[in-house]
């Protein structure tokens, strides 16, 4: 009998512990119909990996190229280019980022499509 009510009273203040825990990250008061206050846990989206951030930042800078290579003109944009692959090592990786391929190339052609 009394090994019942220490496995009872332990999983409850392990319930205690975890429903503590939980609300430690943050939590809201939520009003019940009778006014009653009570602590909810706040939901939070999760912390994963930002692809959507990533994305969005990859398509900014293609886009980023193709108005550059839209206004100041394709040949001129590669002479350019080879000017800044013939410096140091920072000159090179900006020329290798500011390549133009096929989809800098697609929003090049289309910017300069409208104007």
């Amino acid at each position: 009998m009394a090994d019942a009510q220490i496995r009872d009273f332990e999983k409850r203040v392990r319930q205690i512990d975890r429903r503590h825990n939980k609300l430690a990250r943050g939590y809201v008061h939520l009003v019940e119909r009778d006014g009653l206050l009570v602590p909810e846990e706040a939901s939070f989206k999760s912390r994963g990996f930002p692809l959507r951030a990533i994305l969005f930042v990859l398509i900014g800078f293609i886009l980023f190229k193709g108005i550059i290579v839209s206004q100041v003109g394709l040949s001129s944009y590669s002479a350019r280019l080879e000017s800044l692959a013939e410096g140091g090592v920072i000159e090179q990786a900006g020329a290798w980022l500011m390549q133009i391929d096929p989809f800098t190339r697609v929003v090049a052609e289309f910017i300069a499509s409208l104007f």
